[in-house]
């Protein structure tokens, strides 16, 4: 039996941009996907910790180290620049693994490590 765990989390960062216009993702700083063992184009979910909102997408890579959280396409409706954002992926493995494995969990401060 496999179930989903949290693999990784970005605890608390800012949007520092929304764009409705865009092909719809986040973008999030390079440094902290690396941080946080997220890799491009893996699903991602989002919790709007101002609104409640919660919803996924998939990650880009912003520049390494500029702090960027943008939110982009349609999701980019569930966001106002400045609400603190958590961003989490989940991994599927077998039940007995789940049981020792060890998720990545940052906690940037101003966005940046």
């Amino acid at each position: 039996m496999n179930i989903e765990v949290l693999k990784s989390k970005i605890h608390r960062v800012k949007v520092t941009q929304a764009d409705l216009n865009y092909i719809g993702s986040i973008t999030i700083d390079e440094e902290l996907m690396q941080a946080a063992n997220i890799i491009e184009n893996e699903r991602v979910y989002i919790y709007n910790i101002n609104t409640g909102a919660r919803f996924d997408t998939y990650a880009i890579k912003g520049e390494k180290g500029s702090g960027v959280i943008g939110l982009n396409g349609a999701a980019a409706r569930l966001v106002q620049v400045n609400d603190l954002v958590i961003i989490v992926s989940f991994a599927s493995m077998d039940f007995e693994q789940a049981k020792t494995f060890k998720p990545t969990v940052i906690f940037p401060k101003n966005n940046h490590l």
